[in-house]
């Protein structure tokens, strides 16, 4: 038996108000918030809805994606993806949020720049899953405010060490104090928080990011986006075709076509018994539903005759 998970994208009673849907793989610039963003690219393509898949810090440049119209309903789907970033750290300095955003000191050590060697060496500890202290400039909240407004008024929150996953770490380069690395690492995962205690097991006594670049976010990555500046100054036809389907999102779900009649109970938020690719399928599965035209309908749920 099968339900849908998700409201139908479609709806046989009244027509949907006219809008843009899809996907767009923004490569977010320097110096604006990722909610800006949004209203930047709400305003380029008059769509109605537009939000992001998980921010990126004003400092930080990269692959943003960005749901438009019915894809906004999905846009939790990359919350707990994989990523993956280049990141340059400072060595021997510590930031007051963590990059090149904050009051950055220098730190008295005696050790000098690490070798190359003694970088890799460190980096392998880094490896796997490891506890992070979340920041206290991020948006996580303390008595329903994010840290960071606690942050900006002098005050320190005692945070408990979250469990996180690196799956790799490459040294890009190494040039005096200044480290760069290829970062793949799971959901949750504070780069900043990462750089300063990379730089403390190095012997600098801290380090802070100058640069940080996403490249890549589940099965996406930063060629397939879009540069701000070259999307404004396209026309309506060319910006309608950077778009990716809805469905892009949600290719770990397995594909169920729907016949003629079990479509339209789907969208009239009926349940749907008896078509043979379903009951075959394990209950709790979350499929992706297709109409007899291939037309994307939405998500759904795979549940016992018995529910």
């Amino acid at each position: 038996m099968l339900h849908a998970e998700s409201t139908p994208l479609h709806s046989p009673t009244k027509p949907a108000k006219r809008s843009i849907n899809g996907v767009l793989l923004l490569d977010k610039p320097y110096g604006i918030s990722s909610n800006k963003a949004v209203q930047i690219v709400k305003r380029v393509f008059s769509a109605a809805k537009c939000g992001h898949t998980g921010t990126l810090d004003p400092m930080a440049t990269g692959l943003l994606p960005l749901c438009l119209g019915e894809a906004t309903k999905f846009s939790s789907v990359l919350l707990g993806a994989d990523k993956a970033y280049e990141a340059t750290l400072r060595l021997g300095f510590l930031s007051s949020t963590g990059d090149a955003e904050g009051e950055i000191t220098q730190l008295a050590t005696h050790a000098g720049n690490p070798t190359l060697s003694q970088c890799e060496q460190v980096l392998q500890h880094f490896i796997g899953k490891i506890m992070q202290v979340p920041p206290m400039y991020s948006a996580l909240k303390h008595q329903g405010k994010p840290l960071y407004v606690y942050a900006r008024n002098g005050k320190t929150i005692e945070r408990p060490a979250r469990e996180i996953v690196i799956h790799a770490i490459q040294i890009k380069s190494l040039i005096d104090n200044e480290l760069q690395l290829s970062i793949h690492c799971g959901t949750g995962t504070y780069i900043r928080t990462l750089a300063e205690d990379i730089g403390s097991a190095l012997g600098c006594g801290g380090a802070y990011l100058t640069q940080l670049r996403r490249t890549a976010i589940n099965l996406f990555d930063l060629s397939q986006a879009q540069a701000l500046s070259a999307l404004e100054a396209m026309n309506a036809d060319d910006q309608n075709a950077c778009l990716l389907p809805i469905d892009c999102l949600l290719e770990e779900f397995p594909a169920i076509v729907l016949d003629e009649l079990a479509a339209l109970h789907i969208l009239q938020g009926q349940i749907v018994v008896g078509q043979s690719d379903i009951s075959n399928m394990p209950e709790g599965n979350t499929v992706r539903l297709y109409d007899h035209q291939q037309q994307f309908l939405g998500l759904g749920e795979i549940t016992s005759e018995q529910k």
